[in-house]
């Protein structure tokens, strides 16, 4: 089926049902389509949005959903859950963090362009097909290949009512860490895109490094289902882990602490460590052994990214801080 031909509205009710979504040819003559699976409850309700791999080294969501789409049936659901496993198939396939066919990072083009290359018509169609229709929605991420990210559910951080839905999910979601990210959120994201749409969101982290870690995606499966009972599309009461750090920050893992020269990088920190301002928190040396930068807090925080790489280009991002909500 043709990605513009599918309907959320349309779909039958009590039903179970996967398949592909073409969204646009390849040079081979196939076609590149994502996978989509669904299941309808006997009776209206909420609608739920889910997507993972949208960086395509980033599998525990990809891993995740199968496992929630087997555990949902039709009879104990009231509403619509809809994911797709994979959205970045072109990275996927590659098993890199971008598309390799136009070159875009997926999370950072949504809403997409309709008649754009690949990954802007993917965001596209997931926007319009998916996001509009939704009353909640969940991303399912992690650090891929790169970067070193502990396990949280981030959520949109506001007084409004699309903040207070979006916490009261990651509640509900139960990961170790909440993240925290006051509007507006850097454009071009899935929950940007999600946020122009009036739609709660949560996305999730972990420490990925191009796999998934089964404590992870035994997470990632227990908080969609969690957040399900939240909604009320099925039965019983959330059942969340344990929260450890409350955390809030921009979440713009853009803008972080860089890399002014190339060279061999190694932390002097971990992952959630606290630190103050004027505290080494890593060095860059060349191939000798010799210092080439030393890198500095400039602020008081709590570490939460680190770069899984050691070789490092002028410019590549090191490590992120942010602050404890409160």
């Amino acid at each position: 089926m043709n990605f513009q031909d599918f309907h959320i509205s349309a779909l039958p009710r009590n039903q179970k049902q996967r398949g592909w979504l073409t969204v646009a040819t390849r040079a081979d003559g196939g076609e590149w389509r994502l996978p989509l699976l669904y299941v309808t409850g006997a009776e209206p309700g909420p609608t739920l949005v889910v997507t993972a791999a949208v960086h395509g080294d980033e599998y525990e969501g990809v891993e995740a959903i199968p496992r929630i789409f087997h555990k949902v049936q039709p009879n104990a659901l009231l509403g619509t859950l809809v994911m797709l496993p994979v959205c970045n198939v072109p990275a996927y396939e590659a098993a890199q963090r971008s598309s390799p066919v136009d070159g875009l990072n997926l999370a950072r083009v949504f809403p997409g362009e309709a008649h754009g290359s690949i990954t802007q018509r993917i965001a596209h169609w997931i926007t319009q097909g998916l996001l509009r229709h939704a009353d909640f929605y969940i991303d399912l991420h992690s650090g891929g290949a790169a970067y070193h990210i502990p396990t949280l559910i981030g959520y949109i951080h506001d007084e409004g009512e699309l903040g207070q839905h979006s916490l009261a999910g990651a509640r509900a979601f139960g990961a170790p860490i909440l993240w925290g990210h006051p509007l507006p959120l850097a454009s071009g994201r899935t929950l940007s895109a999600a946020i122009d749409l009036g739609v709660p969101s949560l996305y999730t982290e972990a420490p990925g490094g191009g796999y998934a870690r089964p404590d992870d995606v035994d997470c990632f499966t227990e908080g969609v289902l969690n957040v399900m009972k939240h909604l009320g599309m099925l039965g019983g009461n959330p059942q969340p882990r344990s929260t450890t750090h409350h955390l809030l920050g921009d979440g713009n893992l853009d803008q972080v602490i860089a890399a002014d020269v190339a060279g061999y990088f190694r932390a002097t920190v971990e992952l959630l460590d606290e630190v103050v301002a004027g505290q080494r928190l890593g060095i860059v040396r060349d191939l000798f052994g010799e210092v080439l930068q030393e890198i500095v807090a400039e602020q008081d925080g709590v570490v939460i990214m680190l770069r899984r790489f050691h070789r490092v280009h002028v410019g590549d991002g090191l490590l992120h801080l942010t602050a404890r909500v409160g």
